[in-house]
């Protein structure tokens, strides 16, 4: 079964609308937004050490459970075609199971 990672880096209520596109669609299984598992770490000497983190837009990981690549093919069309309308940059992953 075909599982999509996207990261969206956008504003949460586009985010919002995005996972509410994702639940809607025929034939998905499971739709998740998963925490970022990566530590950040602030290194003294950095030039960026200090700054404020929340500067940007926000960057949220959501995991999709699709039956067949079929399926999984027409999740991303539908999300870069929201995406591009709000203005949402959408990075894909993805991992046949």
């Amino acid at each position: 079964m075909p599982m999509l990672r996207i990261r969206l880096t956008g504003s949460d209520d586009r985010v919002r609308a995005i996972t509410n596109l994702l639940q809607s669609l025929d034939g998905i299984e499971h739709v998740e937004e998963v925490g970022d598992l990566m530590p950040h770490l602030d290194d003294a000497d950095s030039s960026s050490a200090g700054l404020s983190d929340i500067g940007g837009p926000d960057v949220h990981e959501i995991e999709i459970e699709a039956p067949n690549p079929s399926t999984a093919r027409k999740v991303r069309e539908a999300v870069e075609m929201l995406a591009f309308d709000l203005d949402v940059l959408a990075e894909f992953e993805e991992d046949e199971e």
